[in-house]
Order: structure tokens, then C-alpha cells, then sequence
């Protein structure tokens, strides 16, 4: 009889294994084999722009409906002309420059013009230096059967879009796909992850397939209880769903930027932990997971505050070591909150020279934070563990 595993007893399977024209086809997309060198070279030279050490990103990709609560709650009107007025002071702020490597736009803002020169916003960020991007995705659905994990829709005229975007001046797009972690809940499920991290994957293929450098945002939430192990746990578990995805869609890693949340315990986690211990956890995360061939981590802020983002960005870098990536930051609610209170009893107007110098000021700490430079005070960056709470770890 013949031996087993021999051709006569496998004859249907393609042999060597890789041999069948559908190993082949699937080989043939591998991290961006489709794409034209030229593509790829401007896909690299993009991402290498935004991830400038000491630099990183605005965003200001709020849509009309959260600018508006924002505004309302300091005595501004939600007009397009006022989102419009304080996106300028955002773009045009002086030296802002010096700490922005990008911007994330809006739709509305990608077609808005500056009164200042009278051109688009996305050409008059290039032309100070400031890569300008879009969040091309649409509306939050939640996933019936999971208790409450969510998707991002948009992809089915992403492609026309981009095309879209690219010729109005963009260079990058931004996808955020929103998770939480419960644990007496089971969640986020395997299968929300798995679900999120495969649109982030096709987001980027079809991004780069446009021009545009992908941001791939997964997005765990603040909320919550868990410890910081659970977080570092929860955190490789879908960033590795996300490389993986990425690597299996052909997206182009050198030409695609990682943000992502910063490693935190939940806000509610009874247990303390310092600030070098949560920049430890982080670190631990990106060792584990991350590619080398993906340059650099831009950190959202996610419910931080601005001190707290900083002080654990800034230990991040302290205490890394021969890791190869870029840590620096891309923040909205963290830097624009406290800009956006000085607006109260103002008339609904803006006081926009105080407003400028307070963001520019935020600015420079957070280039400082991805230098490693920003100087904490005591008790900035680290958790305190919430009172009148079980310690999970201790239980």
C-alpha cells in the first residue's frame, strides 16, 4: 500500500502546499503587491511626515453635532461659520506648526477656505507643513447579540469618496472602531473584535489603494473596572486582530499609521497604579503586538485629561528602551475642552487671542510628552484606585 502522505493518497491537494491558484491569488495582495511603486512611495513619504518626532496630530474631526454640545455648553452658537472661524484658529494658530505633524478634518472642514489666504484648509495646512486628513467613516451601529459592542459603517462608497477627499487636498484618512471592556459581560466578544478589526483592515486597503495613508483607530474605552492587566490583556488581543487582518487584506504597512488608546485601568478600578506603571503596560503592549514596519503610535487621548495624557506619554518615552516606533499623540477633547472654556461669559464670543495662546501652550506639552521631555507633577499620570469598590485584584 502506499506510505502515508504520499502523492498517490493526496492527489487532490496541490503539492507543495502553496502550489494551487488560489494560495497563489491570495499571495499576490501581500502587504500591498497591487499598489504601483510610485503609490507606495507616497504612501511612505506621507507617513514618514506624520510620524516627525516631537510632532503629532490635531483632531478636529468632531462632527457638527459634537462641536455644537461643545460649543453649547460655553455660550457658543452651532453655526457652520463659527466651526468654521474656530477650525481656522485651530489651523492657523502661530508656531502651531512647530508641534503638528497633522490635522484630522471633518467632512464639512476638508471643503471649508481660510479668510486668511482665501484657499481650502487642507492646502493652507500643507503649505505650513501640517499633513491634513479626513474620518471618512459615518455612524456608530450596534451588533444585535453582544450586549452592546458596536461597528463603524462606511464602507461600501469609501472608495468614491477617498477619490474625493485625495483631490480636495487630504492626505491621510482616520477610522475609529469604538470597543469597551466589561468583563462580568464578556466584552468586547470575540466576535466584535473580530468584525472591527477586518473593517479597520479593509478601510486601510482601500484608503491606500486612493492615496491616502490609513490611521487604523481601535478605540477601547475608559469606562469600566477592570485592572491594568486585564487592559494589557484585552489591548493584544485586538491590536494582534488587527495586524493580523492587515497583513491578510495586503494593506501596506509601511505606509500606515497605528492610533489607538493608551493602556489605562478602567476609570472605576479600585486599584491604584502609577504612572510608571501604566507606561510600562503600554510599552508591554507595542513589544508584544506591534510591527516594526508600521513607524509610529499617535495615542488618542479618550477621556484623559491633558496632564494626565502628557505625564503617561512622557514616561512612555523615558522608559523606552531600543524600541523602533514614534510614541507621540493625537488628541481633540484633551487640548480643545480647556481652549473651549474660555469662551464662557463671553457673549458667545470668541476670545480668540486667549484661546490661541492656551493651544499652542497645550501643543508644546504634548510635543514634549513625545520627546520625553514633559516634567510631571505628583500624582499626574497615575491612577487613583476609586474607594467603596471591590480590588479585583486582591478579591
Amino acid at each position: 500500500p502506499a506510505a502515508r502522505g504520499s502523492p498517490s493518497q493526496c492527489s487532490s491537494i496541490p503539492y507543495p502546499p502553496f502550489a494551487g491558484p488560489m494560495r497563489m491569488s491570495a499571495l499576490e495582495v501581500h502587504n500591498g503587491k497591487h499598489l504601483s511603486a510610485e503609490r507606495k512611495a507616497e504612501l511612505v513619504a506621507t507617513t514618514q511626515a506624520i510620524a516627525t518626532p516631537g510632532k503629532g496630530i490635531t483632531a478636529c474631526d468632531e462632527g457638527p453635532g459634537t462641536v455644537g454640545a461643545r460649543f453649547e455648553a460655553v455660550g457658543i452658537e452651532n453655526t457652520e461659520e463659527n466651526r468654521r472661524v474656530y477650525r481656522q484658529m485651530l489651523f492657523e494658530a502661530e508656531d502651531a506648526e512647530k508641534y503638528l505633524s497633522g490635522a484630522i478634518l471633518d467632512i464639512e472642514t476638508v471643503f471649508q477656505k481660510s479668510t486668511t489666504s482665501g484657499e481650502p484648509f487642507p492646502e493652507m495646512l500643507k503649505k505650513r507643513g501640517i499633513v491634513p486628513g479626513v474620518k471618512p467613516h459615518l455612524k456608530v451601529y450596534t451588533l444585535p447579540g453582544t450586549g452592546g459592542d458596536t461597528v463603524m459603517q462606511g464602507l461600501d462608497s469609501l472608495a468614491a469618496r477617498c477619490a474625493d477627499y485625495y483631490a480636495a487636498g487630504c492626505r491621510f484618512t482616520k477610522w475609529r472602531s469604538p470597543l469597551e471592556i466589561d468583563v462580568s459581560e464578556g466584552r468586547p466578544t470575540a466576535l466584535a473584535i473580530e468584525a472591527n478589526m477586518k473593517d479597520l483592515a479593509r478601510f486601510a486597503l482601500i484608503s491606500q489603494d486612493e492615496g491616502l495613508v490609513p490611521i487604523v483607530e481601535p478605540d477601547i474605552s475608559l469606562k469600566g473596572v477592570h485592572d491594568l492587566e486585564t487592559a494589557v490583556n484585552v489591548n493584544v488581543a485586538v491590536q494582534s486582530m488587527l495586524y493580523k487582518a492587515m497583513l491578510e487584506h495586503g494593506v501596506f504597512m509601511e505606509g500606515s499609521v497605528l492610533k489607538t488608546n493608551m493602556v489605562n485601568p478602567g476609570r472605576d478600578c479600585p486599584t491604584s497604579f502609577t504612572v510608571e506603571e501604566i507606561a510600562e503596560a503600554n510599552l508591554q503592549v507595542a513589544r508584544r503586538c506591534m510591527p516594526m514596519a508600521i513607524p509610529t503610535i499617535n495615542y488618542l487621548s479618550g477621556g484623559q485629561s491633558l496632564e494626565d495624557a502628557c505625564a503617561r506619554l512622557s514616561a512612555m518615552n523615558k522608559a523606552k528602551t531600543n524600541e523602533p516606533w514614534n510614541f507621540s499623540f493625537s488628541w481633540s477633547a484633551a487640548i480643545q475642552l480647556p481652549v473651549l472654556d474660555l469662551c464662557k461669559g463671553k457673549g458667545g464670543e470668541f476670545p480668540m487671542a486667549e484661546m490661541e495662546a492656551l493651544y499652542v501652550k497645550a501643543l508644546k506639552s504634548g510635543s514634549d510628552a513625545a520627546k520625553g521631555e514633559y516634567e510631571w507633577a505628583a500624582g499626574e499620570g497615575a491612577h487613583a484606585g476609586k474607594e467603596g469598590l471591590p480590588d479585583l485584584q486582591k478579591a
